[in-house]
């Protein structure tokens, strides 16, 4: 490995399962200190448990529910008090509500789905500021998606969230660049969870999922999304901010169809 990242400390929501793990593994091969956050704290923990004992790195795992603003905030004291400073901040955590129809979508759902990825990201970024800036600068990676680029049905509240990092990343990028902290967004396609439990639960899924993927293949947590997020938080890229890169194996090129199967199913329920 590269130790792109040797004694910096990240901070990961979301990061106990799914893409979160992933990149929680690779920043830890990297060399980071890893905080593992996560509604499901014992989930968190054993994430961090694994690291530790499989890669030998310092991690820990902490409970948080990135859409309540004191966990937020007891998220990076917890941080500050186990390593002494943060130097990143890797905003994934998110949450789907039901795949229903944006007109049936309620206002608890869309509420809901903004905590955790808009408001929680929100929250992260100011609550890691004064600590990036006693450390002279740092990175701050925030995950926004394909979904949002194509419109992916059943998923309005997702999306609109996701188009709300995008701005978030950018104005953060402007403003803070006056305190050397970079902050830029991917839009990665992987085996999350719900991918994942996808591949497993419908026969054909995945071979279907990528065949319009121009590398025909979905992404690795760990070794393919990990390390576009070990770069963006390592100083190999001192001079990026404001960028969104997607890590899709180029699947935003042709898009993807999203118009479900069952529509006209979807339209009567309910």
């Amino acid at each position: 490995m590269t130790r792109l990242l040797e004694n910096k400390v990240c901070i990961v929501t979301g990061g106990a399962k799914g893409l979160g793990h992933g990149i929680s593994r690779r920043l830890a091969q990297d060399g980071a200190k890893v905080v593992i956050t996560g509604r499901d704290g014992a989930a968190a923990e054993a994430a961090a448990e694994e690291i530790r004992k499989s890669l030998g790195a310092e991690a820990i795992g902490f409970a948080a529910d990135v859409g309540v603003k004191s966990n937020v905030e007891a998220m990076v004291e917890r941080t500050v008090e186990a390593f002494g400073g943060v130097d990143v901040l890797v905003n994934n955590a998110a949450a789907l509500s039901p795949n229903i129809l944006l007109e049936k979508k309620t206002d608890d759902m869309l509420r809901r789905t903004l905590e955790i990825a808009l408001w929680g990201s929100w929250w992260g970024m100011r609550a890691v500021l004064p600590h990036l800036r006693q450390r002279g600068g740092g990175s701050i990676v925030n995950f926004y998606s394909i979904d949002a680029q194509v419109g992916a049905w059943l998923h309005v509240d997702y999306n609109i969230a996701k188009s709300a990092i995008l701005g978030l990343t950018r104005s953060a990028a402007v403003e803070w660049g006056r305190f050397n902290i970079r902050v830029n967004a991917i839009a990665p396609t992987g085996l999350g969870q719900v991918f994942a439990q996808l591949v497993k639960d419908v026969p054909g899924f995945l071979e279907a999922a990528t065949a319009n993927n121009p590398l025909l293949r979905a992404g690795d947590p760990e070794h393919d999304i990990g390390p576009v997020v070990a770069f963006l938080a390592s100083d190999m890229s001192r001079f990026i901010t404001g960028e969104m890169i997607n890590v899709d194996g180029g699947q935003n090129l042709p898009g993807y169809v999203s118009k479900p199967h069952n529509l006209a199913e979807l339209e009567a329920d309910g």
